[in-house]
């Protein structure tokens, strides 16, 4: 794999709670994706899974190298869950096009979150990630 960068981010769950007090459902629809909320909402720890994607969006952007502009919409990056709780990152929009500018294929990501922080780390490859079944059978 030829890792093209990486990013990580770091947040403070106290001021993600502010944030969605302060903003309300105009605040959470303007950060996180339908299914990003459908996700996070409602679950016994749903602040601390908000502001888990809310890292993984800051990586994402560091990883990119971009920052907020450029037309980057918070939603242009979604945090989805495999079966198995397997974080995923789908790009779309402007995000999309920078990622395909560098030449990105593959994004992982890694979220931890306690009751006071969320943290997130990504890793960019410009390879697609390996099936298990190619990998078992070049070892036999």
């Amino acid at each position: 794999m030829t890792v093209i960068a990486h990013g990580i981010d770091m947040v403070d769950c106290a001021r993600l709670r502010e944030a969605v007090d302060r903003h309300g459902k105009r605040f959470l629809k303007r950060v996180f994706t339908p299914l990003e909320l459908g996700y996070c909402l409602g679950k016994k720890r749903e602040l601390e899974h908000l502001a888990g994607r809310f890292a993984a969006k800051e990586a994402v952007l560091k990883l990119l190298g971009t920052g907020w502009r450029s037309g980057i919409a918070w939603t242009d990056i979604e945090v989805r869950n495999a079966p198995s709780g397997q974080p995923s990152v789908r790009l779309t929009g402007r995000c999309r096009e920078i990622a395909d500018q560098l030449g990105l294929a593959t994004i992982l990501v890694s979220i931890s979150h306690i009751g006071t922080h969320a943290i997130a780390s990504v890793i960019g490859s410009k390879e697609p990630p390996r099936r298990r079944a190619a990998r078992s059978a070049k070892r036999t």
